[in-house]
């Protein structure tokens, strides 16, 4: 699941909304919305995002948030490493090789560290 995903799926269950009634409203099939939710389709287009934020009453600053997270949810990612560090193409690899085994506290660890010591130059993830 996605982080946009499981936000989504929290809002609509805060709702009380089902998939298939949230899925109608938007002109959406429920199969599409529940890839979504699920992290199976790629991240959501800012457009859509608008929609449902409009849907669901979601304005000012959850707004943005919900967008920000669409933009960190891509299922699948590609790293560049060319032209950084060996050490930054070790740590992709290993991350690609081994990011399933990691427990939730690392992963918290993880991002801590890396929403905290990037440059905003040098951010590429969004």
């Amino acid at each position: 699941m996605t982080p946009f995903g499981a936000r989504l799926r929290a809002l609509r269950g805060e709702r009380g909304l089902t998939l298939t009634r949230m899925a109608a409203d938007l002109g959406l099939s429920a199969a599409y919305l529940s890839a979504l939710e699920h992290g199976k389709r790629a991240r959501p287009t800012p457009g859509l995002v608008r929609q449902i934020c409009g849907y669901l009453g979601i304005i000012w600053d959850d707004a943005d948030e919900l967008q920000a997270l669409a933009r960190r949810s891509r299922p699948k990612v590609t790293v560049e490493t060319g032209g950084l560090s060996p050490l930054a193409t070790e740590l992709a690899n290993l991350l690609a090789d081994r990011i399933g085994d990691l427990d939730e506290p690392t992963l918290v660890r993880l991002l801590d560290i890396a929403r905290n010591s990037a440059a905003p130059s040098r951010r590429r993830l969004g």
